[in-house]
């Protein structure tokens, strides 16, 4: 069952992708763009909360490895923000500045999603992986 819910997750995700995708192709001007870009970051924020909670679902009432991932979490977002906004400094003040912004969170969520989607599939007996399987 957990398999299923995954699966149907995951392949919600991906239509989410997919159209942010398609959104950016056929957009024809800058604020159109922008708004893709918004649109595809606020799909993968999504998956990425719905990844975290699963996270500390499996780790049920240990609250010193929910404490480690909270604060990874809190500095993680930190270290995304601060690069999105290095990232993004060439076209401050521009039109672009929210794609080139947006589009920078996106990707760096995509590599947290990828992250944590690897903690959810660990296998039993993996001593690397500080989130317990499922039963």
């Amino acid at each position: 069952m957990k398999r299923i819910l995954l699966t149907t997750a995951l392949a919600s995700f991906t239509l989410s992708v997919a159209h942010a995708d398609e959104c950016m192709d056929k957009a024809e001007d800058q604020t159109t763009m922008n708004n893709c870009a918004l649109q595809a970051y606020q799909a993968s924020d999504a998956e990425l909360n719905r990844l975290f909670h699963e996270i500390r679902k499996r780790l049920g009432d240990d609250p010193d490895k929910r404490q480690l991932l909270r604060g990874a979490e809190r500095t993680w977002v930190a270290f995304r923000d601060a690069e999105c906004d290095f990232t993004a400094s060439a076209v401050t003040g521009g039109s672009a500045y929210p794609m080139v912004y947006d589009m920078c969170l996106n990707d760096l969520t995509q590599q947290r999603i990828r992250q944590f989607q690897q903690y959810l599939a660990c296998e039993e007996g993996d001593m690397s992986c500080p989130v317990p399987s499922a039963n």
